[in-house]
């Protein structure tokens, strides 16, 4: 697996050189991490919290650390110390636990509101009126350890690309709408983490500021 070469190509492919390509790098091992980390990508994404606590200290301190699966609440003080950006906040009380834990070490802890536009019941994500009720409600004013930068979303696992494509214009159309709307100071809605390795190209065209790419990297993950 030449890993430079994946992300040579992948980083070529880009409709939009600004957007931020995040390696996920999970149940993959630590030379696999430092190879990418050298061909000069700094963002890495982890969706389990004992392999994200287990990898980082093991890594270049440099990194950025993405938490992109999904938290629980018990799993939040963990990371909280170092990870560079929440992707799957889904809850009102998710968000005021990362809140908590961010006031006990003096830390603002990044985070993006994760949206559930596939047509899929295993996605988790908020709706648009659960969306709404965080945003414009009296709760998030007061989180003053939180920062809410844009949304994010996963796409249908499907090959009907127009399914897909339609499903990350829905995304961007809220983003557009909310962040017109009149936000507390804790909260821009700037970035829209969208797109993996199957759909990157398309989430790029559709206005994705950082996408999650894995397998196109590193090759196919060994769950066994």
């Amino acid at each position: 697996m030449d890993i430079k070469a994946n992300l040579d190509r992948i980083k070529s492919s880009f409709e939009n050189p600004n957007c931020l390509l995040i390696a996920v790098s999970k149940t993959k091992p630590e030379s696999d991490i430092q190879a990418a980390y050298e061909a000069g990508i700094r963002d890495f994404g982890e969706n389990k919290v004992q392999e994200l606590t287990d990898k980082a200290p093991k890594l270049p301190q440099d990194i950025r650390w993405h938490m992109i699966g999904h938290l629980q609440r018990n799993k939040v003080k963990y990371i909280a110390p170092f990870v560079h950006l929440i992707h799957g906040v889904d809850s009102l009380r998710l968000l005021k636990q990362i809140n908590k834990e961010g006031k006990k070490i003096d830390r603002v802890i990044p985070c993006l509101l994760q949206i559930h536009i596939a047509e899929e019941d295993s996605k988790f994500g908020l709706d648009e009126k659960e969306l709404k009720e965080i945003l414009l409600g009296e709760e998030l004013k007061s989180m003053n350890f939180i920062a809410i930068k844009g949304l994010m979303g996963m796409a249908t696992f499907t090959e009907d690309n127009e399914r897909i494509r339609r499903e990350f214009i829905s995304l961007r159309k809220l983003r557009d709408a909310y962040a017109s709307s009149s936000l507390p100071p804790n909260t821009e809605l700037k970035e829209l983490s969208m797109g993996m390795s199957a759909d990157y190209k398309i989430a790029i065209e559709e206005g994705s500021s950082m996408v999650r790419i894995g397998s196109a990297i590193f090759g196919e993950r060994n769950y066994g």
